[in-house]
């Protein structure tokens, strides 16, 4: 346990906020450590003359900053990612000539031709019907497209359980609104997407990282964790798990299902990257169907700027999501949903995402050339790698050497949840860059980066 005693700076606002105000200050200044534990409630307030509740209190305030994470039994600690920013997207002007190897783009040059798809709409039907309001769930023919594209993810739905939304992380934002309440616990890998840490942050949903090994989320460590709290979901990328890139094998689905009947929680699924590694394993969720909450989304197969996804969940749930779709934009765009219909119906979209897996499959053979040396995994035709790191390099420690050479790469430490070790690792996306020769002169920079020491 640290010994620590905050110096905390006297206002007028509450004790509570001025001791998390305290302890933000101090990760920042790296006097706290990720990883390390704090006093227990007791033993701070009596250091520092409180009560109890109002350590309590600032404890809870600061793990909703992400500073902190809290185990039952274990205490309270540091956050991994306390001392790192989470968002994958800077509100800052590009920086001219930066290469990017950390977003992972969806090959936008390879995206349908749009304008030839908004002649086609206008010679199909009235376009004006499709700018007015309708249905939050989802226009009758778009729910039928949506379910035609769960198909591709290996998901059977009737068209009465899909609700459309603007994207996946709007999918998300309305499964953890619609069916969760704050307070609520949800399981995910103790690496995970970085959009779910800040939404859960944002909507008071408290994430309990889960271990996880090469082959995925381990359901002995899930079971604990049911044990432990009272998990009311799991949230899984199964298929290409972003950041590490693995897969889920059959036993382990097999077994989290079961786990989902036993302690009574739902199956959320968000496959984004699946469509990119053929030769698919069936979904979790199809094994206990009436727990299942699949995300079928566009923006990484045909174009992001839709902003299209298509959530099958059973119907008892159908309400709840509609709701959350009305309480935030009230629909997806109508025009937007009809143009990825139409693609979804006429084989665009099966075109789109056969190109687009050929040429991140140039760029993945292009990365295996450049960083022959190196230990890292993905999928041959997959957007990203999972690179690991030699000693004495972090994750953190390269993203800033390589930023300061022009190259965008995301440490490990951006994907860790609550109070896990961060491995050695960086994500590096192959589909950031306009071109193969940009990609390649990143890679070269990131390799002779490498090369030397932090």
């Amino acid at each position: 346990m640290t010994i620590y005693a905050p110096v905390m700076v006297r206002g007028d606002g509450p004790l509570y906020k001025e001791l998390a105000d305290a302890i933000e200050r101090d990760v920042a200044a790296g006097n706290l450590r990720p990883g390390e534990r704090l006093p227990t409630h007791r033993d701070l307030a009596d250091a520092l003359g409180l009560n109890v509740s109002t350590v309590t209190r600032a404890y809870r305030e600061a793990g909703k900053r992400g500073l902190v994470s809290g185990t039952v039994g274990r205490g309270t600690f540091v956050s991994s990612d306390a001392a790192t920013s989470t968002s994958l997207v800077s509100f800052e002007p590009c920086v001219p000539g930066m290469i990017e190897l950390g977003l992972v783009s969806p090959l936008d040059h390879l995206d349908p031709d749009v304008a030839d798809g908004f002649r086609r709409i206008a010679r199909r039907r009235d376009p004006s019907s499709l700018l007015r309001y309708s249905d939050p769930r989802g226009q009758a023919e778009h729910r039928k497209a949506g379910a035609l594209w769960a198909e591709r993810f290996g998901v059977g739905a009737d068209p009465s359980d899909v609700v459309v939304c603007a994207g996946s992380q709007h999918a998300l934002t309305c499964v953890l609104s619609g069916l969760f309440r704050p307070g609520d616990r949800l399981a995910v890998d103790a690496l995970t997407y970085p959009g779910m840490k800040t939404l859960a942050a944002m909507l008071g949903i408290r994430l309990v990282p889960v271990p996880m090994d090469d082959r995925g989320m381990i359901p002995d460590g899930l079971d604990a964790a049911c044990r432990r709290d009272d998990i009311r979901g799991v949230y899984l990328m199964p298929g290409v798990h972003n950041p590490t890139t693995v897969t889920l094998p059959e036993g382990r689905r097999e077994e989290i299902a079961r786990l989902a009947d036993r302690h009574d929680f739902l199956i959320i699924e968000d496959d984004a990257y699946d469509l990119t590694d053929p030769g698919r394993i069936e979904p979790v969720g199809n094994r206990a169907p009436h727990r299942r909450v699949y995300i079928a989304g566009m923006s990484k197969s045909l174009a992001a700027g839709l902003r299209v996804a298509f959530v099958v969940a059973p119907t008892p749930l159908i309400k709840p999501l509609a709701q959350a779709v009305l309480n935030t934009i009230w629909m997806a765009p109508p025009l937007n949903v009809e143009l990825t219909a139409m693609w979804i119906n006429d084989g665009t979209a099966d075109r789109v995402v056969e190109a687009k897996r050929a040429e991140a499959a140039r760029r993945y053979m292009l990365a295996c050339d450049l960083l022959d040396g190196l230990r890292f995994r993905g999928k041959a035709s997959g957007f990203y790698l999972w690179c690991e790191l030699p000693e004495p390099w972090t994750g953190n420690a390269l993203e800033r050497a390589c930023a300061a050479r022009g190259v965008n790469v995301f440490g490990a430490e951006k994907f860790v949840v609550g109070e896990s070790p961060a491995p050695r690792a960086v994500r590096i996306s192959l589909t950031g860059t306009e071109s193969q020769e940009q990609l390649r002169q990143g890679l070269l920079v990131l390799r002779d980066t490498l090369a030397g020491t932090p």
